[in-house]
């Protein structure tokens, strides 16, 4: 009996890897493994992405678990460093290194490291989060470029804000500004994610990054990762424990916030919100049990949740239950959630077991 697995389908991975390749096919791909690779278990993730160029994280601690791991492709930290001692941890282990702050600039220039470092160095073109002012790049790009701290020239990269929304007006703008940005730069650049690979080719340059759509999931508002012949990663399974019959009239789960509207029965399965799935998913929200999907009745407990199954009678205690990924998509669970996949994915927790299928082609021969 399968109780609470995180089923993780590298071929599918690689699958979406070549999606990315097939968008952007001039591109070099820094494939995102924060937060654990969006929870699907950042070295197995890693050591399936051979075709990746680089892998970016967004902390010190992610890359050195990837070297002590063993991966040696370029890893870029995508918030640079927090403190200045830290640049002798990333220069010894030949680690990239965002520069997103005058402070950070500043701290880097005056840096004794053993090795001179690959620097990306990122510039605010409208989200108004992480950036150097734009009317600050051409002085900072011309101070750095000669410095002997760095490896080779440095990286131009911005950041979209709305490229999941492919009408908004910001991505124009932001787009105009990174180009103007590039007349005063001779280096590589780095603008797409996930959304923009697929929406926005204008904006792919030397390198994009994707994120989201290696996992299987669409960027791209109001539509499914079917649309752009992505495959799920993870599928997230659990098992029925008990089934109960229920009176028209009785309510299930705390709160009572489900009452049957008729004599009925139901089916619980053992995951819950301490596995990660979502406590404010909706009455409603489809489970798939032997391939046809059932509505989630009850609130999401800890531990368990429970759905109408009607008068089906082939259910039956041990049956597989299908949370989200194969035959049905995340972005629709997150829908009924009110949240986002990211939310999701990054959400699972310890206790849910991962199980990595193993490849059965080319990729499997590959270091």
């Amino acid at each position: 009996m399968k109780i609470a697995v995180a089923e993780i389908n590298l071929e599918a991975l690689q699958h979406n890897l070549l999606v990315v390749k097939r968008n952007a096919p001039n591109s070099k791909i820094l494939a995102m493994l924060k937060a654990n690779a969006y929870g699907h278990g950042t070295t197995e993730i890693a050591k399936s992405l051979h075709q990746a160029d680089a892998f970016g994280v967004a902390r010190l601690s992610e890359a050195v678990a990837l070297r002590a791991a063993g991966i040696t492709k370029p890893i870029v930290l995508l918030e640079g460093f927090f403190e200045a001692d830290e640049l002798q941890i990333i220069s010894n282990l030949g680690l990239d290194t965002v520069l997103h702050t005058e402070q950070q600039f500043d701290d880097f220039m005056a840096a004794d490291i053993p090795r001179s470092v690959r620097v990306w160095l990122k510039v605010d073109t409208g989200m108004h989060r992480l950036g150097l002012p734009p009317e600050t790049f051409p002085a900072i790009r011309e101070k750095i470029s000669r410095h002997k701290n760095i490896l080779g020239e440095p990286i131009l990269m911005s950041h979209f804000g709305c490229a999941d929304d492919v009408t908004h007006s910001l991505n124009d703008y932001q787009f105009s500004v990174f180009e103007e940005l590039q007349n005063h730069h001779k280096g590589e650049c780095s603008f797409a994610n996930s959304a923009a690979i697929l929406s926005f080719k204008n904006s792919h340059h030397q390198w994009v990054r994707p994120g989201i759509m290696l996992y299987g999931v669409s960027p791209v508002n109001n539509t499914s990762a079917s649309d752009y012949e992505l495959k799920p990663v993870m599928t997230l399974k659990s098992s029925i424990i008990a089934i109960r019959e229920v009176k028209k009239g009785q309510s299930v789960g705390y709160g009572a916030t489900w009452v049957a509207k008729e004599d009925t029965r139901l089916a619980v399965i053992a995951i819950g919100y301490g596995d990660g799935y979502p406590r404010n998913a909706e009455n409603g929200t489809p489970i798939l049990v032997n391939g046809v999907k059932y509505p989630l009745s009850g609130r999401v407990s800890m531990d368990m949740i429970s759905i109408d199954i009607g008068n089906e009678k082939t259910i039956k205690v041990g049956d597989e239950a299908i949370l989200w990924g194969e035959n049905l998509p995340l972005e629709t669970i997150a829908d009924y959630a009110k949240t986002v996949p990211y939310e999701l994915l990054c959400g699972v927790t310890g206790r849910v077991e991962k199980r990595f299928s193993r490849v059965q082609n080319e990729f499997n021969n590959r270091s």
